[in-house]
């Protein structure tokens, strides 16, 4: 269909007329005289916020992977070998925020000091401060660290609950170790999770550019508050694209308050597997919606198991909170920690019911040794505490057993299994040949030594 002109002409004036009216508008908003009036800025927040963010270098000393034939010196010493150094220095940069002046208490992420045998802090002022490890949660990728407080400016904290996507924010960061940079944005998405990236998210989704750098930094509203740390970016060539991830601030304050006064997150268990509601479950449960998460399997003897929740139970809320994803009931039960109470809100048949459970202990996965290895037979292996080195522990050895006659004992830790690096029993199976020998590399409090089974 053709338009006629007079039509045409019609539209172009109508055009013209809101074109000029919206430029008069603009005008009228926008004063074009600096003089009498200043520019719209966000300067004025940034002066107060700026000196609360940190910029962090770190400094690793790595130890060299070897062949273990190189570090026996009888080896070394028959072909000559020369000594070399077995470590080798890395640097890192990121970003923190101070959130207690008083204190001097920095929050971060832990893969900006992770490993790091020095934390120097430099203020926005120059300031070069040495910083002290207090506490890491690497699942949910969050540390503190703590610098001398003296005339630190601290960020207000803001109510993440209450963010609405749209929300004009600033990312305030180390890019790239350039030194303290601002962009801004608004927010694109809440509650991100099932990204992969930590143990525990539930990611405020930005479109402030975020790069290499920014790690640990702070994600603020126009009132100067910290609503965010900015964390990861998605990135498939290495620089920002416009998707950049931050840890709400409510996650990240519950979880620096167990980090300054435990050193860690003693995090409970309640004990159940879940799985998303597809349309398929939907139909055969006879729901109404896809509203919620359901339980597939029940830990026996966990905080589930006591409370009296069932498999077929459909999650629709945790402490009050709506659930749309099993994601969103690891996150909440993640910050929970143990002897937490906690209300969960189901559906079971065609009725709601709500049950109250408490928060228990994490059971460590025991194995019987024999079901790995014949040599094994007459042990039990778990994962050791946090606080060990990573491996397989030998939680119980029976003395008539053939492990016990070649000399190991309860509390070894295999942390090597036919030259390959085991952390946790799933990776040690994968490297046994259960009818072939068996070489372990044990660690025995501060010795170590090698075995081979047969």
């Amino acid at each position: 269909m053709k338009i006629k002109r007079s039509t045409t002409s019609t539209v172009l004036s109508i055009f013209i007329a809101f074109t000029l009216l919206f430029s008069s508008i603009a005008s009228a908003a926008l004063p074009i005289r600096i003089n009498d009036q200043g520019l719209p800025s966000l300067a004025p927040i940034l002066e107060k916020s700026m000196p609360a963010v940190v910029n962090i270098s770190t400094t690793s000393n790595i130890k060299i992977r070897e062949n273990p034939l190189m570090q026996d010196p009888f080896f070394r010493y028959f072909f000559q070998l020369p000594n070399r150094p077995q470590k080798r220095r890395k640097n890192s940069l990121g970003s923190g925020v101070i959130i207690d002046k008083d204190q001097g208490y920095v929050l971060t992420n832990n893969h900006v000091i992770k490993k790091a045998d020095e934390i120097q802090v430099t203020l926005s002022d120059g300031r070069q401060l040495v910083a002290k490890l207090i506490g890491t949660d690497p699942e949910a990728d969050v540390a503190v660290i703590q610098i001398p407080a003296d005339n630190l400016t601290e960020l207000p904290i803001a109510n993440s609950d209450i963010l609405r996507v749209g929300d004009f924010v600033i990312a305030i960061g180390n890019p790239f170790g350039l030194g303290q940079t601002v962009t801004s944005g608004i927010i694109s998405a809440l509650g991100r999770t099932g990204l992969g990236i930590e143990g525990y998210e539930d990611f405020i989704q930005t479109d402030a550019s975020i790069n290499p750098g920014n790690s640990g930094g702070a994600l603020i509203n126009l009132r100067g508050e910290f609503i965010g740390m900015n964390t990861a970016i998605l990135a498939p060539s290495g620089g920002n694209v416009g998707i950049g991830f931050a840890i709400p601030s409510n996650m990240a304050m519950t979880i620096k308050q167990s980090l300054i006064k435990h050193g860690e997150v003693r995090r409970g268990l309640l004990g159940v597997v879940t799985q998303d509601l597809t349309p398929e479950l939907v139909k055969a449960f006879g729901l109404k919606n896809r509203h919620g998460a359901v339980i597939s399997r029940v830990h026996a003897n966990s905080a589930a198991d006591r409370a009296g929740l069932e498999p077929s139970d459909v999650i629709l809320q945790v402490n009050g909170r709506k659930i749309k994803s099993s994601h969103e009931i690891r996150n909440i039960i993640g910050l929970l920690q143990i002897g937490d109470q906690v209300e969960i809100n189901i559906l079971r048949g065609d009725k709601q019911k709500t049950i109250t459970a408490i928060i228990g202990k994490p059971q460590r996965p025991k194995l019987s040794g024999k079901s790995l290895h014949y040599t094994l037979r007459g042990t039990i292996l778990s994962t050791p505490d946090k606080n060990q080195i990573e491996g397989i522990i030998f939680e119980k050895i029976d003395t008539s057993s053939y492990a016990w006659k070649v000399g190991l004992r309860p509390g070894d830790i295999i942390v090597t299994a036919n030259r390959y690096r085991v952390r946790n029993i799933d990776e040690l199976r994968q490297v046994i040949n259960p009818r072939g020998p068996l070489l372990i590399n044990i660690q025995r409090g501060g010795e170590a030594f090698f075995l081979v089974l047969k």
